[in-house]
């Protein structure tokens, strides 16, 4: 029930009516308000509130309701969501009105025309939701979401450009495709998803139709997707004649990774020129070295401003956890792991997350912080160059065919670190292997088996046998890694086993540093995480001080880099004279000799 202070904020006279509509006597009603029984009943005569229809008070209950959560300050998600409910009954109250006018049960539903057409009329209707499904997918999007995601929404309401500093796994991408389109429905807004490839704009589209099926049965088509009410999302790589042709929100993920960022920025940003249209950044840190950082840290926005009019920005975990309009009118905000597990996040076990990932790995992967590369062994001045749209640069290559390669032979890499449920998860890859110095080589699959035993993870090479033609499997057997050597062996038994020691890893090392150097390696730009494995490598002393080697942050416990590691061992089967000529057999040098 309502309280006194509640009803007098509406004003006496509105207070009082809505006490009456209520069931209230006037006796009680000037008991409560403390206004004069008599000027009560002078309102209740003068504006016929005993003759006023059901329709009419609910609309005066509505009505005010309104008034009052529009005008309150620091809303919270609930708010919102009753604002979103209140305006969807005062649409219905309106239909009924017309109703009350015309006589016609179709004003009263619309869904009636619906199921008036003919059948042929209702197949052509694509990508198509009636009123009721789009109710049913903004509530369902409001239901599922964490209390920093609601903070998201919120500042997407009020802020035209957003950005996001974020830890992995937090349900950023997966968020903003929910928002993205429920707005696409309900207001016909385009949205333009940008990534570091095509291939992961493409994890937008996958969350997308996902969500609309499990809501609302119903498969959305095409790329881009257009929906019955115009609005069109369109899913672009980092290709700059493809992306500036579009207007729309824009939305880019990753930008911490994209190569160019600030020349694709100065492009992306034009299609969201329009005030009208909304711009939200979000990404994982790289390294302060990458050129989105001055974009980030508002020294682009200073750079290009005199010096009286340069202005300070605190971009602190501190000054940005709670989210804070910055001065070139960005709405900018940092979302640790601890953050997330606070705003109600319960799929992260932080303790067990801080035994698999060395401190350094956990600050970037987790904390948001950047990576000073100045003393890893493959700064991201070297890894940047490998970063490719695979959709769009491999044009041989057919991800979704059964065959992606054809026939033409691949090297698997597999760096077993895992230790069962406790373990960090072991990496593998497929590399199609370059078969002449002019070639490159290219990482076409990437998988990390988390919690798996031996036997799964050597059945899961296996089966990597009916996509592929297998040339070389290299494994390194500490750990679990010769008991899948074992396995594997006994269906390949040409596999090379890897046993490490300072040799070893430098000779790995100082090869795929080379390939990478005459620019011989590719793999998804989408792949952040291959990047970061690359980058956890760092060149250390060894215990004795006399010799040089290279660590991951790895022990019993811990570990990120089984990626690169992986790559490494795929790429060791090229001679170290160069590849071989394509039919020959034979290294470049082997043919000069």
């Amino acid at each position: 029930m309502n309280t006194a202070a509640d009803l007098t904020s509406d004003g006496p006279r509105t207070s009082a009516r809505h006490l009456y509509w209520q069931g209230w006597r006037v006796a009680r009603i000037s008991e409560l308000l403390d206004i004069p029984a008599a000027t009560i009943h002078s309102w209740k005569i003068r504006e016929g509130w005993a003759d006023a229809s059901p329709v009419q008070r609910v609309e005066g209950a509505l009505e005010a309701r309104m008034v009052q959560l529009i005008c309150k300050d620091g809303k919270e998600g609930k708010d919102f969501k009753e604002i979103d409910l209140l305006g969807r009954q005062m649409e219905r109250l309106a239909r009924v009105h017309k109703y009350d006018k015309t006589g016609r049960e179709a004003d009263l539903n619309p869904n009636i025309n619906a199921r008036n057409e003919a059948p042929r009329s209702r197949k052509q209707k694509r990508n198509y939701l009636d009123d009721d499904q789009v109710i049913a997918l903004r509530a369902a999007f409001d239901d599922s979401l964490f209390d920093y995601q609601r903070v998201w929404h919120e500042a997407g309401i009020k802020h035209r450009i957003r950005n996001v500093l974020k830890s992995r796994q937090i349900g950023a991408t997966w968020y903003f495709a929910r928002e993205a389109i429920v707005d696409a429905f309900e207001n016909g807004r385009n949205k333009i998803f940008l990534s570091a490839s095509k291939a992961q704009a493409h994890v937008f589209r996958a969350y997308i139709v996902q969500f609309v099926k499990e809501t609302c049965d119903v498969e959305l088509k095409g790329d881009p997707i257009i929906l019955d009410n115009g609005a069109e999302l369109h899913f672009l790589g980092t290709n700059f004649r493809t992306a500036q042709s579009y207007h729309g929100d824009l939305f880019m993920d990753e930008y911490f990774w994209i190569h160019g960022f600030q020349q694709f920025r100065k492009v992306a940003s034009g299609m969201a020129m329009h005030k009208k249209w909304r711009q939200t950044y979000f990404s994982t840190p790289s390294s302060f070295s990458h050129e989105a950082y001055p974009f980030w840290s508002g020294e682009l926005f200073n750079k290009r401003r005199p010096k009286a009019e340069r202005e300070e920005f605190d971009v602190s975990h501190a000054a940005l956890a709670g989210g804070v309009l910055c001065p070139d009118g960005q709405w900018r905000q940092i979302v640790t792991v601890l953050d997330a597990a606070e705003g109600g996040c319960d799929l992260f076990d932080i303790a067990q997350l801080q035994l698999e990932y060395s401190p350094d790995e956990f600050a970037n992967l987790l904390m948001c912080m950047f990576v000073d590369d100045s003393q890893s062994a493959f700064p991201l001045s070297l890894v940047h160059p490998c970063m490719v749209d695979s959709w769009e640069v491999w044009e041989d290559y057919r991800p979704f065919a059964p065959r992606p390669v054809g026939d033409r032979g691949v090297w698997i890499g597999y760096d077993p670190t895992g230790t069962g449920e406790d373990g960090d998860g072991a990496g593998l890859v497929v590399v199609l292997p370059a078969r002449s110095e002019n070639s490159k080589h290219r990482v076409l699959e990437k998988h990390r088996l988390k919690g798996e035993d031996y036997q799964a993870q050597a059945d899961f090479i296996k089966s990597l046998r009916t996509k592929y033609n297998i040339e070389h499997i290299g494994i390194d057997v500490s750990g679990l890694g010769e008991a899948v050597a074992e396995h594997v062996e006994k269906w390949f038994p040409t596999l090379t086993r890897y046993r490490y020691d300072i040799g070893l890893k430098s000779r790995m090392v100082m090869q795929a540093q080379q390939i990478m150097r005459k620019r011989r390696l590719e793999f998804d730009a989408g792949w952040s995480d291959m990047a970061q494995s690359f980058m956890a490598i760092k060149r250390e002393l060894t215990a004795s001080g006399r010799q040089l080697t290279y660590t991951s942050g790895r022990n019993r416990l811990t570990g990120h880099a089984d990626l690169a590691w992986a790559v490494m061992h795929a790429l060791h089967f090229e001679p170290i004279t160069g590849a071989a000529e394509e039919g020959t057999g034979k290294s470049m040098m082997e043919m000069y000799e």
